[in-house]
């Protein structure tokens, strides 16, 4: 699906029921370096629990034209204005390390008005630091960068035998989306590290509200996310045994069935 957004083509790719018969609309929002393709393993089993899934490429980011945009705040008045664009009366939104952030932010903003029903948080933390050597590796080797990421993303020994079957590699399949989006990591890194608003945006939050961790994640590790949590009102808590910060990629289905249980 292609839509207009303040005369910029943006791209979503969508997957399930018509809007009309889903038991829920679903906006998937990416992390940094990242497009609709970080998704692909758990869209079929939530399009099977009847979820209808929106998941966009944010600007400047895989097939949406435009300039990435500068800041979280940006990003999710950018959200926002996507479900406008959706006539979209009621969704839920699950984001993913800086997606989570841009969901967030944006949740807080609509705590007034009502239209999102859930907020899942993947691979989340508020603050959500990166440290210096990644941000100048990032402006300066993009791909050197992309491959720091890919590989604090991944447990160890998902590296060894982690994989889709049919020759498929699971790291490489992180690195490759990465790669084709390179161009965007340093700013992107950039606006999870400039982030200040989390932990009051959390606090404005109304919806159900789910945290999704993987319990060996190195980027957005365990002890980071108890602010978080302490701040959201009405939150679960689910940790991925033997999992990364890259969770849909290492373990899809426990990704999707705890995405599924908490929408439905």
């Amino acid at each position: 699906m292609q839509l207009t957004l303040d005369g910029v083509a943006c791209n979503i790719a969508t997957c399930g029921p018509a809007t009309g018969t889903a038991k829920t609309n679903l906006i998937l929002v990416h992390g940094a370096a990242n497009d609709r393709d970080a998704w692909r393993d758990i869209v079929p089993a939530l399009s099977e629990g009847g979820i209808s899934t929106f998941i966009p490429d944010l600007p400047g980011h895989g097939m949406s034209r435009g300039a990435a945009l500068g800041s979280i705040e940006a990003l999710a008045d950018w959200l926002l204005s996507l479900i406008d664009a959706l006539e979209l009366e009621q969704v839920a939104l699950a984001g993913h390390s800086m997606g989570s952030l841009i969901a967030l932010e944006a949740a807080a903003r609509d705590s007034t008005i009502g239209r999102i029903s859930h907020l899942a948080l993947l691979g989340s933390a508020v603050p959500m630091p990166v440290s210096d050597t990644l941000l100048e590796t990032a402006r300066r080797v993009p791909d050197e960068a992309c491959r720091m990421v890919a590989t604090w993303s991944h447990t160890p020994a998902f590296f060894v035998t982690g994989g889709g079957g049919h020759g498929v590699w699971g790291p490489g399949k992180t690195l490759a989306v990465m790669r084709r989006n390179s161009t965007t990591l340093a700013g992107d890194l950039a606006n999870c590290n400039s982030y200040e608003n989390g932990l009051q945006a959390a606090a404005k939050v109304s919806c159900p509200s789910l945290l999704l961790l993987g319990k060996r994640d190195r980027m957005t590790p365990l002890r980071a996310v108890q602010p978080l949590q302490d701040a959201l009102r009405n939150v679960t808590r689910v940790e991925l045994p033997d999992c990364g910060h890259a969770m849909m990629v290492e373990k899809p289905q426990e990704v999707a069935a705890a995405l599924r249980s908490f929408l439905t």
